[in-house]
């Protein structure tokens, strides 16, 4: 009896609550509602990955075959050189892109000259905004070996002109440095704001005590910014299998399939242009339950090294 009188003052303070804060709970529904929408009722459709998906059929008549799906896959003469380009564009991607975030936002942080750091910042920022069929118009009108700016450049030296985009040879580092020149000025914003956070005092009694500018950063710029720079590392860690569809899709052709094709890549064509869906649902629950398992290990590695932790 006390159990229930004493839920009756608690449920009527939550409903009270929800009257009075009705605007923030509805548009906190809405985010509850795409999620039930396009993440969790489509799981029922996951199970086309354990069987012979035919359209006609529907995905409870399709015939069930088990883990055939995915025993094709991970016999299939594609797999080691989906997995190698996959985990070589994600760990390139973030050796090139975290260090280079890092310098730009301890750069924008320094910098004195306020015009200039809001200059270099809106420069920094932009490309994020663009999508990546105007990255690949701009990156045509650079490496285009007939009218391309790059290769006018060599042509002018006595040099020819080079096909950047269907040589295996450089195809790989166009994509890492487009990621890098794109992304590193929004990355740079969670190393920003982790600079702000840090005490003035620290830096003003290191200039005091004749510390230079490379010892204010290495001895109290870096080490502060440490948990934020871990936790990111392992975060993109814990993605390694996603590796940048969009921007592979828009960048690759057939000349480069071999040091271009992904796991994303070979599921739209596995799915969407062969309909090998069963195929198709298996990679990417493969992907999915990978992924989770480098989260949870990515996750304990935070808690390690940072007192704190995703979950």
């Amino acid at each position: 009896m006390q159990s229930v009188v004493a839920a009756k003052p608690a449920s009527s303070s939550l409903w009270r609550s929800i009257k009075r804060y009705k605007s923030v709970y509805i548009l906190a529904s809405l985010s509850f509602i795409y999620f039930i929408i396009f993440k969790y009722i489509p799981i029922w459709n996951a199970q086309i990955a354990f069987r012979d998906f035919q359209a006609l059929s529907g995905v409870v008549k399709s015939p069930w075959v088990g883990l055939k799906n995915f025993s094709d896959f991970v016999h299939s003469y594609y797999f080691w050189e989906l997995i190698r380009n996959t985990v070589f564009y994600s760990i390139g991607k973030m050796v090139f892109s975290v260090p280079a975030a890092v310098f730009l936002a301890i750069a924008l942080y320094e910098c004195r000259v306020f015009w200039l750091r809001k200059t270099v910042q809106t420069m920094a920022y932009l490309p994020h905004f663009l999508s990546w069929v105007i990255m690949y118009a701009i990156l045509l009108a650079i490496l285009s070996p007939s009218n391309g700016i790059l290769n006018d450049i060599i042509k002018a030296f006595g040099g020819e002109s080079i096909s950047f985009m269907t040589d295996t040879r450089y195809f790989p580092w166009i994509v890492i440095l487009s990621d890098m020149w794109k992304e590193t000025g929004w990355s740079a914003i969670i190393f920003l704001a982790a600079l702000m956070g840090i005490d003035p005092t620290l830096f003003e009694a290191a200039a005091v005590e004749g510390a230079s500018a490379w010892q204010r950063v290495r001895y109290i710029t870096l080490p502060a910014i440490r948990p934020v720079l871990v936790m990111v590392i392992l975060l993109r860690l814990g993605t390694v299998l996603d590796a940048g569809f969009n921007q592979i899709f828009m960048l690759y052709s057939l000349p480069v399939y071999s040091v271009a094709d992904i796991i994303d890549t070979w599921i739209y064509r596995q799915g969407l242009l062969e309909f090998r869906f069963g195929l198709a649902t298996a990679v990417g629950l493969f992907k999915g339950f990978f992924g989770m398992i480098l989260l949870m290990f990515s996750n304990k590695l935070i808690k390690r090294y940072t007192d704190t932790g995703l979950y």
